[in-house]
This record gives C-alpha cells, structure tokens and sequence, in this order.
C-alpha cells in the first residue's frame, strides 16, 4: 500500500451559504425587520468577541450570482462548537427570512508534502498560526471544493510519496507566487463532507482568484489529478454593509 499523507489539523470549519428570502423580508413590516437585524448585529458582535479572544474566527460576504447570497465562515475549536453556532442562529428571527443554499464543512489541514524541519510542529508558532488563522478581512472571498482524481489512467492515490511530494512542491510553487495578493486556506474534508478539500481564497483584487486559479490548471497536480467543484465569489461584509444590503 502507498504512503498516505501525513495531515495536522487545526480549527473546524463551516462555510455556511444563505439564500435571503425576499418576498418574506418585503412582506415583514418595520419592526419585525428591525428585531431581525438587531439579532443579527448582536451575533456579528459576539463573533468578533471570540476572534479577538483567539478561540476562533469569523468571516462575513455577499456572494454574487445566483448561488446564494451571503456565506458566513466560521472557524472554530470542536465540531460541537460548529453544531452550536449553526443551530443558535437557526433560531435567529433573521434566519426565518433566509435559505439554506449549500454548507461545507471540514477542518483546517496542513500535509507533510511540503514538511521541513525537526522537532514537534506543534510547538510552532508558524504552524498554530496556520492551524488555527484569524481569517483575513479582505474586500473578496472565492471558495470551491476539489478532489483528487482516482481515475484508472491518472490515481492520485496509487503514486508513491515521492512522486505526490515533488509534485506538490511544484504546485507550491505557483501559489508562492501570488504571496501578499492572495490568502489561502486548505480545509481538508475526507470522511466530512462530499469532496475532499474546500479551497477559500481572500484578495483585495479579484483579478488575482482568476490568473492564480488559471496558472494552476497548467500544473500538473491540477490539469491531471484535479477535479473541481463549484465556485462562489464575493464581497467583504461589514456590519454595516449588511445593513445596507438589507434595507429596503
């Protein structure tokens, strides 16, 4: 049997999408909108409350198209953790204006491909940061899940360490590229969900999901192993701005 990929894990997380149901928001009078939106502001607050505690973190977009409207992601220790916060605001008088569009859920992963060093990486300050990241608020969010294809010509499973490893060395690469203009996030979601990892990428300018997204599919990890869901792309949302894009 080939090697398998050693994996560290970090904080769990939710890509929670929401459809806004329109009619039902037009149709609520004054008030019933304003105790909604106060329930809102008062989770946003309380999110922000625990990513300035460091035991996790929120982010916030609209999401442009017509898959869903926002997406809220949330990184958090324990998986019950994860079920609490996506039941509190369940029952929310905010979310009985809003559809479930799609959920992914999975766990911040770092692999041994691209491992250097000795000693416990545990103990690395570089590594919790990566394991458990406060998730930039950068103007843009792109998120879409992906495979590795186990194809009978192209199984990605039935390389051996050496080859993933320095294929993946070369697929780092392209992403080195694009530091300081993109933030990647790897959420490995094997036995989880129903691909195998979720990719979320912040940036101030979008343009950069597009030319780093299209520059892989000319790496070979990608163009011959990779198999790609759909994609969702959006804007930062503020407090404020949710505010905005609500009133009527």
């Amino acid at each position: 049997m080939n090697e398998a990929a050693l994996t560290l894990e970090g904080w769990y997380a939710l890509h929670d999408f929401r459809a806004i149901d329109w009619t039902a928001w037009k149709a609520a009078d004054d008030e019933e909108r304003a105790v909604a939106l106060d329930e809102l502001h008062v989770f946003l607050q309380e999110w922000g409350a625990i990513e300035e505690a460091s035991t996790g973190s929120t982010a916030v977009y609209s999401i442009i198209g017509q898959k869903a409207d926002f997406v809220f992601m949330f990184l958090r220790e324990s998986l019950e953790e994860i079920n609490r916060i996506e039941t509190a605001f369940n029952k929310t008088t905010f979310a009985q204006y809003t559809t479930k569009a799609y959920s992914y859920v999975s766990v911040v992963e770092l692999s041994n491909y691209l491992a250097s060093g000795e000693g416990d990486p545990r103990q690395k300050p570089e590594v919790i940061a990566r394991l458990q990241p406060a998730l930039p608020k950068s103007k843009h969010i792109c998120f879409y899940p992906m495979n590795k294809k186990r194809e009978l010509a192209d199984n990605w499973y039935m390389l051996s360490m050496e080859e993933r490893r320095s294929l993946m060395r070369s697929h780092g690469l392209i992403g080195r590229g694009y530091a300081g203009k993109v933030k990647q996030i790897i959420t490995g979601s094997v036995g989880f969900d129903d691909w195998e990892w979720g990719v979320t990428l912040f940036a101030d300018d979008p343009l950069q999901f597009k030319k780093l997204v299209y520059e892989m599919r000319f790496d070979e990890v990608s163009a011959r192993y990779g198999e790609f869901g759909s994609f969702y792309i959006g804007n930062l949302l503020t407090d404020e701005l949710f505010a905005e894009m609500l009133k009527l």
